[in-house]
């Protein structure tokens, strides 16, 4: 059954006069089963569950600030139980209303800007209503920057963004003993900045750090407004067959750039910073398309050469999914400017996946690979500008022995000698085992890479 949304607008804040109202209709009204609250840094989540498709009314009160919620004809479900109050709450009160429609204050600790929408069934959930609770802020004016301004400081630290999937009212999937998805790729997210932010020349931003929702594209936008140098969104696979194993590395496919780089061209607000603060709105629209498509042919490359580097680390922790780097057309991998990739970090629904993604050592373990992967590139690829840029010849570079690699293929990806490669590491042989660690020779190797 299609669900009619009309339009409405709800704005309270201390400074408005007269509280706004909205009305959404649906079909039938439906029983409330239960209410939940998320807490986010830029906005508060509450979700109602209900039975079907509902018609109600959603208004602001000043003095003090309250928003009212007024469900018509519907009433709490038996053993219903108020959840307890967090961020720009301070209470939720429910009461019925003209002897037949249920009312919902919400009791607020400022004023908010609401949002509402019903969402029709979706992976084993029923219909929900959602409210979400954002601060009224008034946007600030840019500010405008010198050329001198607008360039990275001398010797900055590498910007890594790490993403870890789903969170709030959005679980992921499941595994075999119970365990969420968002909860597996929030431990490993903390991780993996605990282990770059130890790196010398790195530092690690996460775009959560707590269990609440954000929206994808808001994912990828928050790795731009770092100026990250990459982002990792880490997620935990599920299949419906238990036997499926193994990790994986996934960039964004070639259609999903195509269609991306339309969506930026139209964008009005994309095409005002395209890349580094490079405005489109003076261009026409087929030099912009050049520009456009030059930024992130470069981006998907460097994606392409990152992701390789940390399938090669991860395959010497346990089996990969497939022996090559994917490439699919997800959302958060969409930035133009911001090499990205997404690690399924194993498939939560094998049991024995579930396991190791449960134990923390494990996690450590699956961690320091990636960030090997990582520190692995960037030791090739330094930005310039960055404190690992200025000091190449001074710290030693590493490579992790990977699966199936030998010191001749090791010293043909660095640009130096099998001999220099192994006077340097004291090897009398060529023989090198999985998981060693071999120093690259600096001078050599920042020459190769010049």
């Amino acid at each position: 059954m299609n669900v009619r949304f009309a339009r409405f607008v709800c704005r309270l804040a201390l400074a408005l006069a007269l509280p706004a109202s909205a009305v959404v209709s649906g079909a039938m009204a439906a029983e409330v089963k239960s209410l939940r609250v998320w807490e986010g840094p830029d906005h508060t989540r509450v979700v109602f569950d209900v039975s079907g498709p509902l018609q109600y009314k959603l208004f602001g009160l000043e003095n003090p600030d309250r928003l009212v919620l007024d469900i018509e004809a519907s009433k709490l479900a038996a053993g219903f139980t108020p959840p307890s109050v967090q961020g720009r709450l301070r209470g939720v009160r429910t009461g019925q209303q003209n002897g037949k429609d249920l009312r919902v204050v919400f009791d607020l600790a400022e004023g908010v800007k609401p949002k509402s929408f019903l969402l029709p069934p979706a992976d084993k959930m029923g219909y929900r209503l959602v409210l979400d609770l954002a601060p009224v802020a008034v946007a600030a004016k840019p500010v405008e920057r010198t050329v001198e301004q607008a360039v990275a400081s001398k010797d900055r630290d590498i910007i890594i963004a790490i993403d870890a999937g789903h969170g709030g009212e959005d679980p992921g999937a499941k595994g075999a003993t119970g365990t969420w998805e968002k909860n597996i790729t929030l431990a490993m997210a903390r991780e993996l900045k605990r282990q770059i932010d130890a790196e010398p020349g790195f530092k690690a931003v996460l775009t959560r750090d707590g269990d609440y929702f954000i929206p994808l594209q808001k994912r990828y936008q928050k790795a731009r407004e770092a100026r990250a140098d990459l982002f990792i969104s880490v997620h935990a696979d599920a299949f419906h067959k238990q036997t499926a194993a193994g990790s994986s590395v996934f960039v964004l496919s070639t259609r999903g750039a195509s269609n991306e780089a339309a969506r930026w061209l139209a964008d009005s607000e994309n095409r005002s910073d395209l890349v580094g603060g490079v405005s489109l709105d003076d261009k026409d629209n087929t030099l912009a398309a050049v520009l456009l498509d030059l930024s992130q042919s470069a981006t998907m490359k460097a994606s392409g050469d990152v992701a390789n580097h940390v399938l090669d680390a991860m395959k010497r922790v346990g089996k990969t999914h497939k022996p090559h780097v994917e490439s699919a057309n997800f959302v958060v991998l969409r930035s133009p400017d911001v090499p990205s990739m997404l690690i399924e970090t194993a498939f939560i629904s094998n049991p024995a996946e579930e396991k190791n993604l449960n134990d923390p050592k494990h996690r450590t373990k699956l961690a320091a690979a990636i960030v090997d992967g990582v520190r692995d590139y960037f030791s090739v690829q330094a930005p310039p500008g960055t404190w690992l840029a200025s000091h190449a010849n001074s710290t030693s570079r590493q490579h992790v022995v990977g699966r199936g690699e030998t010191l001749s293929a090791i010293a043909m990806r660095h640009g130096v000698s099998v001999a220099a490669l192994r006077a340097a590491n004291g090897l009398k042989t060529d023989m090198v085992k999985v998981g060693d660690r071999l120093k690259i020779p600096m001078v050599l190797a920042s020459r190769s890479a010049s």
